[in-house]
């Protein structure tokens, strides 16, 4: 954010909005609040401690800012509509991006394959460097107007009436409606006493860019392995990406192998179905975990993205649901300020009651999917082997079945809002 507005939230200390977050969801969120005309400018206010940033910015590593940073996203259409009408996605660079047109899913018994000509779709989506997405959707918050604080959160106190953030440098701000967008461990969520439950997978993503001998023909495959998903997303300058899903001990051991030692074993996991794989940057890692909060709401409070539910990587939802909480909050709020609403208030319980039933019932309806496939395909179980090709087959040969998975992954089909369902670039 620039220093005009940093020195703005000096001078003015309520707001209608408080997020606190220093990454992609709180800045898109931002943004869109404005974009949509809940608040006038200058009336929202991102808050971020360096530590925090830290963590939403892309993990640090020896790979040089021209170069594709480890951390990429994939984004659906809905996604991409909501960067659109944030002002985000115009400044995304095209060299940081690749649209994919096709996503294949296998595993030792079975395959499953859709492609963007068959949908009428001009593409299925997008991998997107996390560093450019985190620098343009940071830049359209800042042409909205958004106060941009860095500092610490010392306190947090939410009534009926308003919700006050007391900072580690003694300042006190006020707002209509506090925004937790802080990640998985959430700070905020704790501070709010919002419990959480869930499981961890016992299991490690290891992220890095790798050259295949065969091009990835802009299509983006997962295979299921007895181990955990391995997915290869394709990236715009001819490489890919792999998320390499792996219990814990295997993960450590990969990581410390040599380039051309883990080039063999990812070969070898591939089933060679792009020929030989080469390490190209380090390696990165995570940790895997199912996580949920029991409550998305207090007075004056509501919870958004990872602060709300994390889920496993291997769709690539992550970052796509915690974009359609976004909408589906400004769309309750906007309800709030319409003409005849019966209140004007964002910040009113019953309307953030209804965000949080509609959107937990929906990531929980995502996270026990993606639970369940992850140990539907991980199981070494004959009987499961058996229905998993079962399901394969039947996908396959159903298209409005497959027809309507395409479209619930690209965000376009399910209980979403209203005005993620037409194309922005129409209405213009």
């Amino acid at each position: 954010m620039n220093a005009a507005a940093v020195d703005g939230a000096a001078a003015g200390r309520e707001f209608d909005f408080v997020i606190v977050g220093g990454g992609v969801t709180a800045a898109a969120l931002a943004s869109l609040l404005v974009a949509r005309k809940l608040a006038a400018p200058k009336r929202v206010a991102i808050i971020a401690d360096g530590a925090s940033l830290d963590r939403a910015s892309p993990p640090a590593s020896s790979i040089p800012d021209t170069d594709m940073d480890l951390r990429v996203f994939a984004l659906s259409r809905a996604s991409q509509r909501l960067l659109t009408l944030a002002g985000a996605w115009q400044h995304l660079p095209v060299s940081k991006m690749c649209a994919y047109e096709r996503m294949e899913v296998w595993s030792g018994d079975g395959s499953l394959r859709f492609d963007c000509a068959e949908l009428g779709e001009p593409n299925l989506g997008f991998i997107v460097e996390g560093r450019a997405l985190f620098a343009a959707c940071r830049r359209a918050a800042d042409a909205a107007g958004v106060v941009c604080i860095e500092a610490a959160i010392a306190g947090i106190l939410a009534d009926e009436t308003q919700a006050r953030i007391r900072l580690g440098d003694g300042r006190q701000l006020q707002c209509a409606l506090l925004i937790a967008a802080d990640g998985a461990q959430s700070p905020t969520r704790k501070a709010l006493c919002i419990e959480t439950a869930g499981h961890t997978y016992h299991q490690d993503a290891l992220v890095a860019h790798v050259r295949t001998e065969k091009p990835h023909q802009r299509t983006a495959r997962q295979r299921f392995l007895p181990t955990g998903p391995l997915a290869f997303l394709p990236l715009p300058d001819g490489r890919s990406s792999i998320v390499w899903s792996l219990l814990r001990p295997e993960a450590k051991r990969l990581k410390s192998l040599d380039r051309d030692a883990f080039g063999a074993e990812l070969t070898a996991a591939s089933g060679g179905l792009l020929g030989t794989c080469e390490l190209t940057t380090p390696i990165a890692s995570f940790p895997l975990e199912l996580q949920y909060a029991v409550d998305y709401v207090r007075p004056r409070a509501v919870l958004v993205g990872d602060a709300a539910h994390a889920v496993h990587p291997l769709a690539g939802q992550g970052l796509n649901l915690g974009f359609l909480d976004c909408a589906a909050l400004v769309e309750v709020l906007g309800d709030a300020g319409g003409a005849g609403s019966g209140s004007r208030d964002v910040g009113d319980q019953r309307r953030l009651r209804r965000y949080e039933r509609w959107r937990r019932s929906e990531n929980m309806l995502a996270a026990t999917a993606l639970d369940g496939m992850e140990r539907l395909f991980s199981s070494g179980n004959q009987a499961v082997a058996t229905l998993r090709v079962a399901g394969l087959r039947a996908v396959g040969r159903l298209p409005f079945l497959k027809r309507e998975l395409a479209f619930r992954a690209m965000g376009l089909s399910g209980d979403i809002p209203a005005f993620l369902k037409i194309d922005p670039t129409l209405t213009a």
